[in-house]
């Protein structure tokens, strides 16, 4: 049981830090980690039957940020959010607006681009995975950065060129974890 202060909870005895990695069902575990690899970049790590593990970046301090595991071309597609309840989505962060940008070309390219979004705090892209599994890529603005009145809390449309013009395409984006 946590204790509610003002718009956070805290729980009595511990300390999440961040998150270490995710793990997914697909229908075809290579297949969805050659898309991570080809269009983000992932790194594999570690394959075993039925499974692969990826990690980010090789700058990853975890053996795997990332794991697919294949449950077969029959299985169902998920529903979440739809009628169920479940995940619905993984965010990814990018360091700059420049990347942002190139991954949105290449993952239009590739018909994985379902979305686009400025959420005041950060910018966002939302992409589909080959099982149709939606994660997202992000630019955290710097707090130094933002703007109390212009960067409120929500969801406006993404224009990316607007936004390099204003914070600039290699600036580093705020750590979130």
């Amino acid at each position: 049981m946590g204790v509610k202060t003002g718009r956070q909870w805290f729980a009595s005895d511990m300390s999440i830090t961040r998150l270490n990695h995710a793990v997914l069902y697909v229908r075809d575990a290579k297949r969805t980690a050659e898309f991570f690899a080809k269009y983000l970049g992932f790194v594999p790590t570690t394959e075993s039957p039925g499974g692969v593990f990826m990690q980010c970046s090789a700058e990853s301090m975890n053996d795997h940020d990332l794991a697919f595991f294949t449950i077969g071309d029959d299985a169902v597609d998920a529903n979440s959010g739809h009628k169920a309840v479940g995940l619905y989505h993984l965010a990814w962060e990018v360091q700059t607006l420049g990347e942002l940008v190139q991954l949105q070309d290449v993952l239009k390219e590739a018909g994985a681009l379902v979305g686009a979004s400025n959420h005041g705090v950060s910018r966002s892209l939302y992409c589909k995975d080959p099982d149709g599994l939606e994660f997202e890529l992000m630019w955290a603005v710097p707090l130094e950065l933002l703007d109390p009145e212009r960067d409120l809390p929500g969801i406006s449309p993404l224009k990316l060129s607007a936004d390099i013009e204003r914070f600039g395409a290699d600036t580093i984006g705020r750590r979130t974890s």
